[in-house]
This record gives structure tokens, sequence and C-alpha cells, in this order.
């Protein structure tokens, strides 16, 4: 092997380890959050992000090889972050005690897509953007943008500045919540379908749901988990519905497959961690994997989506933060406003049916 192919090889692995290791040492930093704050107030996926983002603007330049590597962390990663991802979801999840809050949860995700896209169309932000944008408001904040980004084949910059937008105001919800319904004189049960339906990350609802449990004097309060674990099981099917959208797009744009049926074109374009992501969930209902094994693959999508998300930081300068990722947040946070207004909106007036 020549020196030049060694400096290729080797320049590529680098990038690869550093992103593994950034992804490593980024959850950690969740758990220290839990210590020092008693929640975590940033994913690790979102501080990976922004460790490597500074890195990318401190450094003068990166080789070419090193790019590889990190492109290749951003895609790859992403795939099998998915994928274990996909065995922590379970289909019975919809029939447990979250089920009521599925009106509200399935309202929300019609509805954010739909905001996400209009004014995202409005505002000249890039269609890419606005899916991942209106998928992180309306299932699982950073995962559903992970998940989303490779199906429609979104760019690094896209990707950050949804994560960008994104957590912005997933913050300020979780931080804001359980004060603002107390003061409202919200019911235990609104406080979990507003929370559980309009709080983005499930360690956002977790924490704001401690903070509620401590202010009602019950410990034992779990409402607004049991709706987030319904909302989240809602990516498989969203999941789904991009990738026929995105393949059915693919045969209408593509000249050469006019005298093709979409089954044709889906199964040429169907991307394979989808189907292993179903296949996952599936396996996980039918209670294949254990507490033990779901908290083990719970562990490792956040790894790996935490060191793709390391590979997208590498690309990202922060005067394109600023010149064209300053829309992207003010879609995040129409879309973000829609959908905490319709979540209040419905505990109010179905609070009957809410209890």
């Amino acid at each position: 092997m020549s020196q030049k192919q060694n400096s290729i090889k080797y320049g590529k692995m680098f990038a690869i380890i550093l992103c593994l290791i950034i992804g490593a040492l980024a959850n950690q930093r969740t758990s220290l959050q839990k210590v020092l704050l008693g929640r975590t107030v940033i994913g690790g996926p979102m501080v990976a992000l922004l460790v490597t983002m500074v890195f990318c603007n401190l450094l003068p330049t990166v080789s070419k090889e090193f790019k590889e590597g990190t492109t290749y962390c951003s895609k790859q990663f992403l795939n099998w972050g998915t994928i274990a991802t996909g065995g922590t979801l379970s289909f019975a999840a919809i029939l447990g005690t979250g089920v009521k809050a599925l009106p509200l949860i399935v309202i929300n995700v019609i509805l954010s897509f739909s905001v996400a896209l209009l004014i995202g169309k409005k505002l000249g932000v890039t269609q890419n953007t606005s899916i991942l944008v209106g998928g992180g408001t309306a299932i699982c904040g950073g995962t559903a943008i992970a998940t989303l980004s490779r199906i429609i084949k979104a760019k690094e910059e896209e990707i950050a500045f949804a994560m960008a937008a994104i957590f912005l105001f997933d913050t300020l919800a979780a931080f804001s919540y359980p004060y603002l319904m107390t003061a409202l004189g919200f019911t235990p049960n609104q406080f979990a379908f507003v929370a559980g339906a309009a709080i983005n990350d499930t360690s956002s609802v977790a924490g704001a749901q401690a903070t509620y449990q401590s202010m009602i004097g019950d410990a034992s309060f779990q409402g607004a988990l049991n709706v987030k674990l319904v909302r989240t099981t809602m990516l498989i099917f969203v999941a789904l519905a991009w990738t026929f959208i995105v393949a059915a797009q693919s045969k209408k744009d593509s000249a050469a497959s006019q005298n093709s049926n979409i089954f044709s074109v889906i199964q040429k374009s169907f991307p394979m961690f989808i189907l292993w992501f179903v296949l996952m969930a599936g396996l996980n209902t039918i209670g294949v994997f254990s507490d033990t094994g779901v908290s083990f693959l719970s562990k490792c999508g956040k790894f790996l989506f935490s060191a793709a998300l390391a590979g997208v930081g590498f690309k990202i300068k922060f005067k394109d933060v600023f010149s064209k990722g300053l829309k992207p947040i003010a879609l995040g946070g129409v879309t973000w406003i829609c959908v905490a207004l319709c979540s209040f909106a419905f505990a109010f007036i179905f609070s009957g049916y809410v209890g």
C-alpha cells in the first residue's frame, strides 16, 4: 500500500474514531447533567453537534480524507442508530396506558408537518429542513430528525439547523410547562396530555415530569411518559409514510421510471435500514428483547446518534448558522407554538375526556 493510500486510510479512520469518542463523551455529559441539575438539559446528540461545530470553526482546514470519515459517520451511524432505536419501540404501546392521548397525538403529527411545510415554503426554508422540523416537533426531537434525514437524504446543514430549532424550544417547554400548567390549574391527566404530546425529547419529558412530581407531591406519577411512549411509537408509521412519499416523488421526477409502477420504484429506493427498524420494533413487540436488552439498545441508539451528529458538526460553519439558520429556527418556533396551543386547547376543551 502506497504512502498516499495510507494517508487516506488513516485520515478517514481518525475521523471515525474521533466522532465515536466525542459521541461517547457527549452521552457521559448527559449523565453529569442529571447529577448536577437533576435532569438532562441538552441531549447527547446535541452536545456532540455543538462540540464538533466549535472544532470545525476553530480549525483552519481539515483534509479531504478526514471529511470522508465524518461523512461516513453522519450516514452510517444514523442508519445503525435508527435500527437500534427500533428495538426500543413496541406496537403494543399504542394499546397501553397512553392510548387515550392518541387522538391528540395524531392531530399534532398532521398539524406539525402541515405548518412546517406551509410556513417553511413561505420563509424560503428547504423542504428537507421543513420536514425535519415537522418530524422533530411532532414525534421525538432528535431521534425523529435523525431517522427522517436518512429517508429524505437531507444535507448535513439541514440536519444541524433542524436540531438547533428543536433543541431551543424543547428546552423552553421542558422548563416552563410544569409551572405554567400548575398555574392554570390543570389536572395531572391534563399535564400528562400536554407534556407528553408537546415536549419533544423523551429526556425532556422525563425532566418536566420529575419537576411536576415534586410540585404535586406524587413520585409515582408517570402519565406524561406514558403519553410520550405512544407518541414515540408513531415514528414507525411516520417513517414508513415518508418512505412511500419519497419513493412516489422519485417515480414522478424520474423520466426513466415512467413505465414503472410505484411498487417497483419503492423496491429500488426503499432504504433497508427502515425495514430493519420496523423488524426490530416487531421483535420488541412480541417480547424478544428483555428490559435489559431494550435498555442496552436505547443506549446504543443514543451513542450512535451522538457519534453521527459529531460527524455532521464538523461540516457546519457558524457563519452559515447565522446566515442560513435563523429562518429554520423561526420555523421551529412557529411549529412549536402551533403544536403547544393545540395541545393546551385539547386538554382544556376535552377536560371531561382527559380527566
